[in-house]
């Protein structure tokens, strides 16, 4: 792996790498990072998880004007979750050069505020096709100085249905700019956008396929009235820690999380029919550990990125194979193995014709979940967030002063606009919450509550 340092980057650009811990290069942002800096159009084919957000990101934050206040790039997710994602690690790289503004333009989200926020400009913009197109033809976002334009998950947004939105949202742009297209598969949808909206594209693709040695695949038979003890056997038997179990349908995934939580697993469930906050709190919780079986839909979990995913199990195969590429590849990253596991059943062998896989024998347990390891986390709550100018540092000071809790009691911090979650370990949570009732944020008292 060849090291950030041997880029042609700003000093402060590469101190601020070093500060996030970016000193090697991940295969795609080897082959990528430079020709965003020549200004090339790129056209990269990689797997989820191999760092794609940094190998655009470092390249457009270093050639930005930053004294231009105008936008000069727009990155188009599928989903509002990878919105959030990417916008949040864009902001931790462009901590190098103060006075940069990112903007996250979504749905689920006042349209007033967002009007608000962008008639004070900002340089770069992440956000889902529907809402930028709704503010484009409102006229409250312009592109006349964009310079340059990302497609994140290319294949996941044609899949989706946004190929009119971004047609429409690119004749905005100016002809001339740099056109950016990360995707992890090359179906012939996505070859054909690249060669209608970019100029001469680099073309690259690693880190394709999923090798067997960093995710360990298997395979199991089940009949279909025995799937839910079979999944709760493979839980008992493997312990991962945390697990995303993924389901084809809506129907299916609220019987699963049911019977999971009727067997005493903490479990949370993310499909379509969640409002936008729903979601949000979901994904938080099951990112800071409060909760160890995520059951979701792949319409749901489009653009979900979970580090350390201890398993994926495919309750549900998918009917297709790139869908089963994108569920598989949110485990084993960084270079950690992962696991998937995969019930197959009777009548289902034929999507399997790629594959080929090896059987496996369910493990015998009593298939009552108390085995799967509990959550140690439990995540709780106050009224108020970036907009009222809370850090983390504030709240962490909050429950640790006067000899409240441990700083090691303590877990993942995650501020919303004016909510926060702070992720605490389930044996203080009842201290916490009196420390963020009785005591002050930021000079301020704030309403606590516990979301489990």
């Amino acid at each position: 792996m060849k090291p950030f340092s041997g880029l042609p980057l700003s000093q402060a650009m590469l101190n601020n790498l070093e500060t996030l811990k970016y000193i090697n290069m991940t295969p795609v942002q080897e082959v990528s990072i430079l020709p965003v800096l020549e200004g090339y159009d790129v056209l990269a084919q990689a797997k989820t998880g191999s760092g794609k957000t940094a190998a655009f990101g470092i390249g457009l934050l270093q050639n930005l004007k930053v004294s231009r206040f105008r936008v000069q790039s727009l990155v188009l997710c599928p989903t509002r979750e990878l919105a959030e994602q990417v916008s949040e690690e864009l902001r931790k790289i462009a901590r190098f050069q103060h006075n940069i503004k990112i903007l996250k333009i979504t749905g689920g989200l006042p349209l007033y505020k967002q009007e608000h926020s962008l008639s004070h400009e900002a340089h770069i913009i992440v956000g889902t096709p529907g809402r930028v197109l709704k503010l484009l033809e409102r006229g409250s976002l312009s592109l006349k100085e964009l310079r340059t334009l990302v497609l994140d998950e290319a294949d996941r947004m044609l899949d989706m249905g946004f190929i009119d939105p971004i047609r429409e949202i690119i004749s905005y742009a100016p002809a001339k700019r740099q056109t950016l297209c990360f995707s992890a598969t090359f179906p012939e949808d996505v070859k054909k956008l690249s060669r209608s909206i970019q100029n001469n594209p680099v073309e690259l693709a690693v880190d394709r396929e999923h090798d067997s040695t960093v995710i360990r695949q298997m395979f199991y038979h089940a009949a279909n009235m025995d799937k839910v003890k079979a999944l709760l056997s493979l839980l008992n038997h493997f312990q991962p820690g945390n697990v995303i179990v993924f389901c084809n349908t809506k129907d299916v995934c609220r019987k699963v999380n049911r019977a999971l939580t009727d067997a005493g697993l903490h479990s949370l469930m993310l499909n379509g029919d969640l409002e936008q906050k729903e979601r949000t709190e979901v994904l938080i919780r099951f990112a800071n550990g409060s909760c160890n079986v995520l059951v979701a839909t792949d319409v749901a979990a489009r653009g979900l990125d979970i580090k350390n995913l201890g398993a994926v199990i495919n309750y549900d195969f998918p009917f297709e194979g790139e869908t089963y590429i994108h569920r598989i590849g949110r485990t084993g990253r960084a270079g950690e193995e992962g696991l998937a596991l995969s019930l197959i059943q009777p009548g289902e062998d034929f999507r399997l014709d790629k594959i080929q896989p090896r059987f496996e024998e369910i493990p015998e347990t009593d298939g009552d979940g108390g085995q799967f390891p509990d959550s140690a986390m439990i995540t709780l709550s106050i009224n108020g967030g970036r907009k009222n100018k809370i850090s983390p540092g504030d709240v962490l000071g909050a429950l640790t002063c006067s000899g409240g809790i441990s700083g090691d009691d303590v877990g993942k911090i995650d501020r919303q606009d004016y909510l926060t979650f702070i992720a605490v370990k389930r044996t203080v949570a009842s201290k916490a919450i009196e420390m963020l009732e009785k005591g002050q944020v930021k000079g301020r008292r704030f309403k606590a509550m516990i979301n489990d």
